[in-house]
């Protein structure tokens, strides 16, 4: 598997403009380094194919790729960015749709090369602008976390949803797929785990259960955040994945309160309340203890405890719901081209040297196997204008 892969600016250059072309019909193109030689090229049914040269083997491999994999194009163009990942820009599509990166060497990657034992890449789609931090909430059952999400719901309808669970049960009644959960065969949803696409999963009377990176992306991309209502252990697992989110563990304010308001609500057994009484003093012990959660609410006043919420998420104020941008309508042409200038990306089309795009990539965040947030992406009128701003920067 070797070394992690370092690029040469140098080799880029020569005869390739700091960049080059990629032709899916060919699968010629490589991108070069001293330690690690990558072929991005050609398509099968389904995703472009990724290729990496193991001088142990002496020749090309197939690799494990992870990831949502971009679709077949008419073509693209790749630069490398640092030493973990490299910038793909597919010719003849839009901007929202044409931009991905194909991590090498990020700390998923060799995560996940650690655990398959084999050499690995994952795709993340590049998506434009910053997104909200996700919420998970936490607490034992009757604290009154799901008053509190329903409340910050009902006074919030468009900045908030919730990811749409996974499970390997079979539908009950009226459920329907991808509504009310995602319903999966056991295979697949354990080879997703393994590849790291689950940000927390349980075992639940022999069916699995759990929240996929994907679900929580799909409500970012509509422009929500996305909030988990999870136990302490699923905290836990999100907390150790890539996922950067706000964590919150909501607390009674003594057992005997929880007590209290667990046999108030006169819906379980004896045997079922001591059973979460038991279960609650064990998660109150992990949620206050364990350096998973960055903030603990007591919820000894319903009124009191949703305000002291919504000055954690910033909502004390004057607040209006951020319209979700609209997309830019560019078309990625054919006869592109690229060059890189520090931490940004030209895009031109064929000689033109003017009426460029931009595509900043100083404040990227996320990546596999979710999103790569945090694009910004502008219009120059020429390539000098944007080499004078960075010379007074210099």
């Amino acid at each position: 598997m070797g070394e992690a892969p370092a690029f040469i600016e140098d080799d880029l250059q020569k005869g390739f403009s700091n960049g080059f072309d990629l032709k899916s019909e060919d699968a010629t193109p490589t991108v070069f380094g001293n330690k690690a030689q990558y072929l991005i090229g050609g398509a099968d049914d389904e995703s472009i194919r990724v290729q990496v040269l193991d001088h142990s083997r002496g020749g090309w491999v197939n690799p494990t790729v992870l990831g949502t994999k971009p679709k077949p194009c008419k073509g693209h163009s790749a630069v490398p960015l640092n030493e973990d990942r490299i910038l793909v820009i597919q010719k003849g599509t839009s901007l929202d749709d044409g931009v991905w990166f194909l991590e090498v060497d990020t700390q998923y990657v060799r995560e996940q090369r650690k655990i398959l034992g084999t050499e690995v890449v994952a795709w993340s789609k590049g998506v434009k602008g910053n997104a909200e931090k996700p919420v998970v909430i936490s607490g034992p059952s009757g604290v009154g976390k799901g008053t509190l999400i329903s409340m910050l719901m009902k006074e919030f309808p468009s900045m908030f949803g919730f990811s749409v669970s996974h499970t390997t049960r079979a539908p009950r009644n009226m459920e329907k797929d991808s509504i009310h959960y995602h319903f999966t065969e056991r295979s697949v949803m354990e080879k997703e785990i393994k590849d790291g696409k689950f940000l927390e999963f349980a075992s639940v009377h022999g069916n699995l259960y759990g929240t996929s990176v994907e679900a929580v992306e799909v409500v970012t991309d509509a422009g929500k955040r996305c909030i988990l209502d999870i136990d302490v252990q699923g905290a836990r697992s999100v907390r150790a994945s890539s996922l950067e989110a706000i964590f919150i563990f909501v607390s009674p304010p003594s057992m005997e309160e929880l007590e209290k308001r667990l046999r108030a609500r006169g819906t379980e057994t004896e045997e079922q309340i001591l059973k979460r009484l038991r279960n609650a003093q064990a998660e109150m012990e992990q949620g206050k203890s364990s350096g998973i959660f960055d903030h603990i609410l007591y919820n000894d006043n319903l009124e009191e405890c949703y305000e002291n919420l919504k000055k954690l998420l910033g909502l004390d104020g004057n607040v209006t719901a951020t319209p979700k941008s609209s997309p830019y309508g560019v078309d990625l042409p054919l006869d592109l081209s690229i060059s890189k200038i520090d931490q940004k990306i030209i895009i031109k089309r064929g000689s033109a040297t003017e009426n460029l795009i931009v595509l900043d990539l100083s404040t990227l965040k996320g990546g596999a196997p979710g999103r790569t947030r945090g694009l910004n992406v502008y219009a120059i009128d020429s390539l000098t204008d944007e080499l004078n701003g960075f010379n007074q920067l210099s």
